[in-house]
């Protein structure tokens, strides 16, 4: 049982941590060095990465 549950929270983080790259890489608000920081951030630390991009991560601009 507990493999089922850790292979679907590592489908789960996957998608995240993919999800998370696009939108670093489209991004027109960061430089390529903040991009490049991102991704590594993202790749090497998969959990804290995300978690770090979802509260410090570049943001969208808000509509009017």
């Amino acid at each position: 049982m507990m493999i089922e549950i850790s292979g679907v929270g590592t489908l789960l983080l996957l998608i995240a941590d993919i999800y998370a790259l696009i939108n670093v890489v489209q991004s027109p608000r960061v430089s390529t060095a903040g991009k490049v920081a991102w991704v590594l951030a993202i790749l090497f630390l998969p959990l804290l990465g995300f978690i770090a991009w979802l509260l410090f991560g570049p943001r969208s601009p808000k509509p009017r």
